[in-house]
């Protein structure tokens, strides 16, 4: 009679043949434990660590358990590791200390890595070259605007000598189509090849999902929230009535331009441009009016607002995610300067792309492409310029700058994934200025402070930043306090040995808002990573690492391996 442990991987399409054993992976490790390793069964590979996605998250995770001597798999949807900052084509955004705090030791040798790269391989002007604190693109969204590919040799940089030692396997192009799972423990997950359509079997003692819409989490039968919770559950002030699990923030299809004065550019009118420059978001509070249009709400205020738009001048929205400003290269280097549109006007509101049938997902991201392909178009004919006249025909389309034909991103940003239900949520109420203040009986926010975790892995600060939704909200933006982020966000309330690595921790719809951006997700990662090192060095779970000693043993870990777990007071 089978045992139940081979029914279920078979009812799961993980049969195995009868002379499986569990390979030594399951066994204590040391340092010196060989690479991800082929089993003797075909189309598997057992590891320590298997990783499923390699967005910024993911990257930071592997590099982490990497780097305490532990086998990882790490497996990307597209051939492009490094998730926001590569694939999806989005400068880093970051908190107003990252020169000097405000990440982890690992994250700030990134930022490092990418003014290095520059440095070495670029004809720089002597002023560039000498300025410690070199932004490629002078944008104004952050101190450190460059191209995605910069970005993706500086991770695999950071990669590179874990990969030659064969503790890590990356896998690109692949992507998780199925789990087995015995109760409350992932046994493996199988992918499949985009070229080939082969599968293989990934099997380890952990599991991390570092997708970009937590993915593993309805194939594992993991927990999960969607969307907006409600004030009654949550209590936070911003939160709706009723909940909203449909009510997901808007993403966006990025693009890369350039602009050559007195040249023709102009792409051919899209598809569905039609629809899109008479769309007007019916949202409440009310948009201004057409998407397509420089006019539009203020995050903070719902007021109309114009950043303005001027290629010529490199001003407004062109300047805002800039990044390569040619006047720090050699002349001739660059013919113009490159921006990254990632702005209001190409946020795609119309349709999720978390639990709905994967027709209907390609359906909204087909969408969100001709949205951006006609924001393009409509800046090259119709944008009003500020001689009276209209139009930006020497605004020219880089395909090569995010490495794709139509040029557009690889993958979309996703704002906004599923989270798992964790033995902890942040709220707003631990890290809203407003909330902190009236707790500590303060009038001024430089009195007061984010709510204290003991079990704190890391640091963050950004304000919560919702984009408007597929629900019809418009933006909801007000400030944070620096804050922490607990361990208890990391561990599922039931789940043994899957971790988040992104923005899939213990947050809500509004707190998502500040948890997700490049540090911040680097820094969850790179604890989800260390977290899975430290529980096969101890033998014990993820939860029980919350309590007592473990927990301090477990943060004087993180400390030497350069975390800060709480914000210096300067900031």
């Amino acid at each position: 009679m089978p045992s139940p442990r081979r029914t279920f991987l078979k009812q799961a399409g993980l049969a195995l043949p009868a002379a499986f054993a569990l390979p030594a992976f399951a066994r204590a490790q040391t340092n010196a434990a060989p690479a991800a390793t082929r089993t003797a069964i075909p189309g598997e590979f057992a590891a320590d660590v298997v990783i499923i996605g390699g967005g910024f998250g993911g990257c930071a995770a592997a590099l982490a358990a990497a780097r305490n001597g532990l086998r990882v798999v790490l497996t990307e949807e597209t051939d492009w590791i490094g998730g926001q900052l590569t694939s999806q084509a989005v400068p880093l955004d970051e908190n107003a200390w990252i020169e000097s705090a405000g990440g982890t030791k690992s994250y700030q040798a990134l930022r490092a890595g990418v003014r290095s790269y520059y440095a070495r391989n670029f004809p720089l002007t002597d002023a560039a070259r000498a300025n410690p604190r070199l932004n490629p693109g002078n944008g104004t969204v952050s101190k450190l605007c460059h191209e995605p590919r910069v970005g993706l040799a500086v991770v695999e940089e950071l990669l590179a000598p874990h990969v030659a030692s064969g503790r890590l396997r990356i896998l690109l192009r692949h992507t998780a189509v199925g789990a087995a799972v015995n109760g409350d423990r992932v046994e493996a997950i199988r992918v499949r090849g985009a070229e080939s359509g082969r599968e293989l079997v990934l099997r380890a003692p952990y599991f991390v999902d570092a997708t970009e819409l937590g993915d593993l989490l309805p194939m594992t039968k993991t927990e999960y929230v969607t969307g907006a919770e409600s004030q009654r559950v949550t209590g936070e002030a911003h939160a709706p009535a009723e909940a909203n699990p449909a009510n997901q923030q808007s993403f966006t299809c990025c693009f890369a331009m350039d602009y050559l004065a007195g040249e023709d550019h102009t792409i051919d009118r899209p598809r569905d441009y039609a629809f899109w420059r008479d769309h007007v978001p019916n949202l409440k509070p009310a948009w201004p009016g057409k998407l397509l249009d420089l006019v539009y709400s203020n995050p903070r205020t719902l007021q109309p607002f114009n950043y303005g738009f001027d290629p010529e001048k490199a001003a407004g929205l062109f300047r805002y995610r800039r990044i390569i400003d040619k006047t720090n290269f050699a002349p001739g280097t660059y013919r113009g300067d490159i921006t990254l549109v990632n702005w209001p006007q190409n946020d795609y509101m119309l349709g999720n792309l978390i639990d709905v049938p994967p027709a209907e997902a390609a359906r909204h991201v087909d969408a969100a492409k001709q949205l951006s392909l006609s924001l393009l178009y409509w800046l090259q004919t119709s944008a009003p310029r500020p001689d009276g006249g209209t139009g930006w025909k020497g605004l020219r389309l880089r395909p090569d700058i995010v490495g794709t034909d139509d040029g557009l991103a690889k993958y979309p940003y996703v704002r906004e994934s599923r989270r798992i239900r964790a033995e902890f949520t942040v709220l707003e109420q631990h890290v809203s200025a407003a909330d902190r203040m009236k707790a500590m009986g303060v009038t001024k926010p430089a009195d007061a402070h984010a709510e204290v975790f003991a079990d704190s892995v890391g640091i963050g600060s950004y304000a919560i930043d919702l984009h408007p939704s597929s629900g019809g909200v418009n933006y909801i933006d007000f400030p944070t306090l620096p804050f922490q982020i607990p361990l208890g966000s990391l561990i599922p309330v039931r789940m043994e040995n899957l971790l988040p690595a992104c923005k899939n921790l213990g947050v809500t719809h509004l707190t998502n808002g500040c948890y997700r951006l490049h540090p911040v997700e680097w820094n969850i990662g790179e604890a989800a990573g260390e977290l899975a090192a430290f529980c096969l060095a101890r033998k014990t779970p993820p939860r029980s690492v919350r309590k007592g000693e473990l927990l301090a043993d477990f943060q004087r870990q993180l400390v030497a391996h350069g975390f800060l777990l709480a914000w210096p007071k300067k900031a």
